[in-house]
């Protein structure tokens, strides 16, 4: 009972930090990547679909990407999708394939991602804490039902709290490091 209570909130607060690290690959740095353009939706054939799933990114240098659409007649609306993004980037269209090139990063747009970051990385730590309360909350409730003593609900409360530590430290960590990528020039 107390193990799977436990054993559920350590799942659950892993997977708040997995959340955590797959939004950092989504923000800029410095470097070309794929996953930033992860969020972008094309609409292609009428219907908004995953530029990913449309085409095909390469990073042949570290300041370029290069979208190249599995149909051609996608090409136009991959571009608009692009320009309409919130990613600041000029899409070059040759005919046949899109190129990005990634411009350095500015003093105050590096702070600006950072800020960014902080604010995913608290969201993160928002969420463990909510797992926390919830775990608190079922081993009271068990408590009260005179399922588990009152010596099990305060060492459970201790491991949980323990999770919780671990967890929010790996989070701080992640920030930590995202946030030296962007700085690094």
């Amino acid at each position: 009972m107390i193990k799977d209570i436990i054993k559920t909130a350590d799942e659950r607060m892993a997977k708040t930090v997995q959340a955590l690290q797959h939004e950092f690959t989504t923000v800029r740095t410095g470097r070309a990547s794929g996953s930033i353009l992860e969020k972008i939706m094309v609409e292609y054939y009428g219907v908004p679909s995953p530029l990913l799933q449309i085409a095909s990114v390469s990073a042949p240098e570290p300041q370029l990407l290069v979208v190249t659409p599995y149909d051609r007649t996608a090409i136009n609306a991959i571009e608009k999708a692009i320009q309409a993004s919130d990613l600041g980037l000029n899409p070059a269209n040759d005919g046949t394939v899109i190129r990005l090139p990634f411009p350095p990063l500015t003093e105050e747009r590096r702070r600006d991602l950072v800020k960014l970051c902080k604010q995913y990385a608290e969201e993160a730590r928002v969420g463990a804490r909510n797992v926390r309360r919830e775990a608190n909350e079922k081993l009271k409730t068990s408590e009260k039902e005179h399922e588990i003593s009152q010596d099990d609900l305060r060492r459970a409360e201790a491991e949980v709290q323990k999770l919780t530590d671990a967890h929010i430290k790996e989070i701080d960590a992640a920030l930590g490091r995202k946030e030296e990528e962007i700085m690094e020039v």
